[in-house]
């Protein structure tokens, strides 16, 4: 992993007809922003799911590019027809497509000449100048080019891959989180919250999510800075407001 980096964010890219029709249900999103969030100090601020049109994903992948430190995609880098994520950004980014010959002699390597066919070299070819993201689980590798790291879309295979991505990323400061549980109703605090909040600014980020346990309703309070000084005070300020409104705090 690079150096650090005072603030760093990132957008994710879910490409995938299947996604979208329902017929598969993501899992990738919430691991993805997990591990950029408490293992590498990056914020994920966008997250879209686009379909599998050549297009689409060249002017998003372009879009994000640009406005965001680090893109991750997921899905569309397999040996099928409808896989065309590496050949999209390959054209995104006005490369050429073909074969990276690391990734060839991997692939070889796994399933044997007689068996490295077509479908399985397709999954060796990506954008001219691209860097390996190595596969533990299936061989078959993801890439980065530029700021753009492609990973496959199957969960199991992404999550053993995902720390191969650290050596390619800038690390941003550690978020550090806290979370209080509350008997009570967001509208009970909901202005006290919003005066806790402007009176941090940006310095600490306070959410608030509404919870049902044995029948009653609850609200977890979570605040997230990267400063352990603002976030001890603001959640002095919170615990101020717990105890004037004579709320129940909640041990999960």
């Amino acid at each position: 992993m690079k150096k650090k980096n005072k603030k760093v964010n990132a957008a994710i890219l879910i490409i995938g007809n299947e996604i979208l029709t329902g017929r598969t249900q993501d899992k990738n999103i919430a691991f993805i922003c997990n591990w950029l969030n408490s293992k590498c100090g990056i914020s994920v601020e966008e997250v879209r799911i686009i379909r599998d049109i050549e297009k689409t994903i060249i002017n998003n992948v372009l879009l994000l590019s640009k406005k965001f430190n680090y893109v991750f995609t997921t899905g569309g880098i397999g040996p099928t027809h409808d896989d065309i994520t590496a050949q999209s950004i390959s054209k995104a980014f006005k490369v050429k497509y073909e074969f990276h010959k690391e990734a060839y002699k991997i692939l070889e390597k796994y399933y044997g000449k007689i068996k490295f066919n077509d479908g399985r070299k397709k999954m060796a070819k990506m954008p001219k100048g691209s860097k390996l993201i190595y596969n533990p689980s299936s061989a078959a590798p993801g890439f980065i080019i530029k700021n753009v790291l492609s990973l496959p879309g199957v969960p199991s295979i992404l999550n053993s891959m995902i720390e191969n991505c650290k050596r390619h990323i800038t690390k941003g400061l550690k978020i550090h989180s806290r979370t209080l549980n509350l008997y009570t109703v967001e509208s009970n605090i909901s202005r006290n919250l919003g005066m806790i909040q402007k009176k941090f600014k940006k310095s600490v980020e306070i959410g608030s999510y509404p919870f049902f346990r044995l029948g009653k309703v609850g609200v977890s309070i979570v605040t997230r800075s990267s400063s352990l000084t603002k976030l001890k005070s603001a959640t002095f300020e919170l615990l101020k407001l717990v105890k004037i409104k004579k709320i129940k705090i909640l041990k999960l």
